[in-house]
């Protein structure tokens, strides 16, 4: 019996919403593919595809001739068993239905309000001995797309469109900054000023040292440096709204933005209380290549940025280069599960994150102003 250590990749025509990293480039190098056109980075056997791509339980466990069910099928057969009102017998194809269905209806109904990012679960069945495993897949690529939040007093923007005060925008950006990583992985802004550190200006973080690098790696003259392209060039490129400093305190904003963004950081303290080892959105980086060893070849980066594309592109297409060839980091988490007590434990660390995101999707889609 072959095991099922990957997960499926979806179609690259499949992923929606945020904008791709790789759109036009103001860099002079070549810009990556955009999604739609880009491979998948690595494929594996198909598993069996259950609701819209977003669940996944390996197929590799043969259920005809009287063969055996997995470790994995077994394990959620119980939580399965566990669910239902009047037990029956089913035969083993029969039972492997019913488990994937079980799992599958459980995890979407929390999973399918969520609209501002793609998950998917995968189960995976261990290998040398290790039990399964549920991993939680980010297939959205690119900026977050930030609503109002983002929306300026440009020539584009209608006169019938009402923008926010820079104060209450920066009040909302920072709360998203601040908590989105507690669900999932973005690049924030001090995540770029890194990587764009350790891509351009060999590890400096002020100008001298940069334009130092830039002579000595680059053979640029004074006259050929891009003052934009120096750490204090990038910081002045910020949108007011990005930052913190200019974020209204709670007792000046509406009322139902302060009620939104209570919302968020209540959810952000709930998932900051779990273990590691009891949340379905963080993973014990010593065995994730155990489940999924194509993951060695792949780029660092998480797959989604709250970074603005538009002001930013030439940087962060620079640094997610590699992430766009091998394939981004998109595991948000991966859970094992030893025991039948783990399952149940795995479902109410998901409700938890699923919790954050709705609310920071509250935030983002609703009408400041509004209660």
């Amino acid at each position: 019996m072959t095991m099922a250590t990957k997960p499926v990749l979806p179609s690259p025509n499949a992923a929606s919403g945020p904008q791709p990293f790789t759109r036009k480039s103001s860099s002079t190098r070549p810009a990556g593919a955009n999604r739609s056109s880009h491979p998948p980075v690595s494929i594996s056997r198909p598993s069996a595809d259950l609701a819209g791509r977003r669940v996944y339980i390996s197929p590799d466990a043969q259920t005809t001739f009287d063969g055996p069910l997995g470790p994995h099928h077994k394990l959620l057969g119980h939580w399965a068993a566990a669910q239902e009102d009047a037990p029956r017998l089913y035969t083993r194809g029969e039972a492997r239905q019913r488990i994937e269905g079980q799992f599958n209806s459980a995890v979407l109904e929390i999973l399918n309000p969520i609209g501002i990012v793609d998950l998917r679960a995968a189960v995976l069945e261990g290998a040398d001995g290790d039990p399964p495993a549920i991993a939680l897949i980010c297939d959205s690529i690119g900026q977050m797309d930030l609503g109002w939040i983002e929306k300026s007093n440009v020539l584009r923007v209608t006169a019938f469109e009402q923008v926010a005060p820079v104060g209450l925008q920066a009040a909302a950006y920072d709360a998203l900054a601040t908590s989105l990583n507690a669900a999932v992985q973005m690049i924030g802004f001090e995540d770029l000023m890194e990587e764009l550190s350790a891509y351009y200006w060999d590890g400096s973080i002020d100008d001298e040292g940069a334009i130092a690098a830039m002579k000595d790696w680059r053979g640029l003259e004074d006259d050929e440096i891009d003052v934009e392209q120096l750490p204090s060039g990038v910081m002045a490129r910020r949108p007011a709204w990005m930052l913190a400093a200019n974020a209204h305190p709670l007792k000046k904003l509406p009322a139902g933005l302060v009620k939104r963004i209570r919302r968020l950081r209540k959810a952000h303290d709930a998932m900051q209380g779990l273990d590691i080892r009891a949340s379905a959105w963080r993973y014990n980086s010593d065995f994730i290549l155990d489940y999924l060893p194509e993951y060695e070849d792949r780029g660092t980066l998480p797959s989604m940025t709250i970074v603005p594309f538009d002001v930013f592109a030439r940087e962060i297409d620079d640094v997610a280069r590699i992430c766009m060839e091998q394939g981004f980091h998109d595991i948000i988490g991966l859970y094992q599960l030893p025991t039948l007590a783990a399952v149940d434990q795995w479902f109410a660390s998901l409700k938890l994150g699923a919790e954050l995101l709705l609310a920071a999707q509250d935030l983002i889609n609703t009408d400041p102003f509004q209660p």
